[in-house]
């Protein structure tokens, strides 16, 4: 059986990287019928952010991505964050120990300032305590110095096999002698996704390509163990358009904040989906069952993907356009002005949603059914349906008393009462919809043509709004 994981670390949101990686160990497992389990990962504890767990699960849940196993899962093996674990961190540091694939560091901060606590890699670094013999080594605990365990990493060469960019060797000198376990207990996550990816019977293993260089060391410890290594799928950078690296303190957004600026998480779920791979045909609109299948591992690219928000906005208009009626009313809700009183916002969000892109849009899109703006009679002329402000004065002036007579008052009713009027009096359709449409809205385009804003502004401001109109073309 497939198994997969996400495995985040709580230090701040989720970013677009976290949810690719996210969403493409679900689409493996599920494709294959398998699990997907989600790890939390908070062995950094100077690093983490509280509120930073709860945001991975609202992320998730935002995507539409359920996890078989992990925190607060009922049936699971969970809860699996890791600052629960350190028991068993500690039980296989010392079985590595025993077994001579690590030793005991006792060097201290001040004697190498370059080095942290943190298993940060420093290319080919070898501990001066790696040599160090039984007796020395009591000597230090006798003195009360509390060490930290590093791997020990052997002479010769790495090599292993990435899904996505083949077979990868790298010289063993290049490699660290990384903390495994620090001195206050807690792993590094180096060690700490070892044991757990093991534990967890992780199958495959899906993450960022900066972690191919670190993966021989990872290598190195499944070999120690005696354990079988799983299948990797190193991803490619998720980059901006002007090629550097996406970044919270530059700006980018993350999951939760596009969210809020608009889009779909559907749509945010299908872009991502896009970002470093590809269906193999010319489809682009996914929905979450879809991506799960059509998936193919074996499809996602080598090389970065760029963030475009021209295509996530066009995208977003796609699955906008594809929500059914009361869907998409729901989402328009929260975007309607305070000041948007009086009017069915059921039939205003059937009007707009075709010509909505984005969800800010809806402001912009409504906002003169609250108040009419201040415009130019010139608005009034019209190459297309042929208007001029003489040809726009005759038709208000005739539709005036003809819309205060009527007593059915639709959008049905309404057009068929222009229709009727134009072949009468010579007009084409076009001809009398412009002048009403721009007295009503006041703006060069709208949601919807006159009969359909006359239908919602109901009768009595319809006919102020023409009355204004009229008054605009003396």
């Amino acid at each position: 059986m497939f198994r997969t994981r996400f495995a985040p670390s709580p230090t701040g949101y989720m970013h677009i990287g976290n949810l690719r990686t996210a969403l493409y160990a679900y689409l493996i497992a599920r494709q294959a019928d398998g699990k997907f389990i989600l790890r939390i990962e908070d062995t950094d504890q100077n690093r983490n952010v509280p509120e930073a767990v709860q945001a991975i699960y609202n992320g998730l849940k935002l995507a539409g991505i359920e996890y078989d196993e992990g925190p607060d899962k009922d049936g699971g093996f969970g809860p699996y964050v890791q600052s629960q674990r350190l028991p068993i961190y500690a039980e296989y540091a010392q079985k590595i120990l025993d077994s001579g694939h690590a030793y005991y560091c006792f060097c201290q901060k001040e004697d190498k300032p370059a080095l942290e606590e943190t298993g940060e890699r420093v290319q080919g670094y070898r501990d001066p305590c790696r040599s160090l013999s039984e007796e020395e080594a009591r000597v230090k605990f006798a003195q009360g110095i509390v060490p930290v365990v590093r791997q020990r990493i052997p002479e010769g060469t790495s090599t292993f096999y990435d899904h996505v960019y083949g077979e990868i060797t790298i010289d063993n000198s290049q490699l660290d002698d990384q903390v495994l376990l620090k001195s206050d207990g807690f792993p590094t996550y180096n060690f700490a996704n070892v044991v757990d990816d093991h534990l967890m019977a992780i199958t495959h293993v899906i993450r960022g390509q900066e972690y191919l260089t670190s993966t021989p060391k990872y290598n190195l410890l499944y070999e120690a163990f005696g354990w079988n290594r799983p299948e990797y799928i190193h991803l490619p950078h998720i980059i901006r358009e002007d090629g550097g690296k996406l970044s919270k303190r530059a700006g980018d957004p993350s999951f939760e904040d596009l969210v809020r600026m608009g889009y779909l998480p559907q749509a945010i779920v299908n872009y991502v989906a896009l970002l470093g791979w590809n269906p193999g045909d010319e489809r682009e609109f996914f929905l979450l069952a879809d991506l799960v299948e059509a998936f193919d591992m074996n499809r996602i690219n080598k090389s970065n993907a760029a963030f475009s928000f021209d295509k996530l906005r066009w995208l977003n208009g796609e699955h906008i356009r594809a929500l059914d009626p009361e869907g998409f009313h729901n989402f328009a809700l929260p975007y309607y002005p305070q000041s948007l009183t009086g009017f069915d916002l059921r039939q205003l969000s059937a009007l707009i949603q075709i010509r909505t892109e984005n969800l800010t849009d809806i402001p912009g899109l409504v906002g003169f059914f609250a108040e009419l703006p201040e415009y130019e009679a010139d608005l009034f002329v019209h190459q297309k349906s042929k208007s001029t402000l003489e040809s726009s004065r005759m038709v208000l002036e005739a539709v005036l008393p003809i819309f205060d007579a009527l007593d059915e008052w639709n959008n049905e009713s309404l057009f068929a009462v222009l229709k009727t009027f134009a072949n009468k009096a010579g007009f084409k359709v076009g001809t009398v919809m412009w002048p009403i449409r721009t007295a009503l809205s006041g703006q060069e385009t709208s949601p919807g043509g006159a009969t359909e804003l006359a239908a919602l502004l109901g009768k009595e401001e319809t006919l102020r709004r023409i009355s204004l109109g009229l008054e605009k073309l003396g």
